[in-house]
């Protein structure tokens, strides 16, 4: 599981244009936890994981419409669609598949 959490780091931070200090923050840990998790020396929580994985499988999907930089702002900055709330958030506070709902309408092109 350490090598799959190391390449969801690395995903993140490449495609989502993410540094080690917002996955710090989002996941409430210390950047040194997050360089450690990286490094495979020590492996996150359960719950932690499935934060980075549902955060992973948006910003793979948000890569096929922004480059990193794009990405991370689009992560922050808030949203009309919900609720002028800004994604990050949402996804932190367990609400990923709303996030996804957004993204399922810019694949369909029905995106407002």
């Amino acid at each position: 599981m350490t090598a799959a959490v190391a390449r969801y780091i690395e995903s993140l931070q490449d495609q989502g244009g993410l540094k080690g200090t917002d996955i710090a923050n989002f996941t409430d840990v210390s950047s040194a936890t997050v360089h450690r998790w990286k490094a495979g020396s020590h492996t996150p929580h359960p719950r932690t994981q499935l934060l980075l994985a549902q955060l992973h499988y948006i910003v793979s999907r948000l890569d096929d419409y922004y480059t990193p930089e794009e990405v991370r702002l689009w992560l922050y900055a808030p949203h009309p669609q919900l609720e002028g709330r800004r994604a990050i958030d949402v996804i932190v506070e367990g609400g990923a598949e709303e996030v996804i709902g957004i993204l399922d309408r810019l694949d369909a092109e029905a995106y407002l």
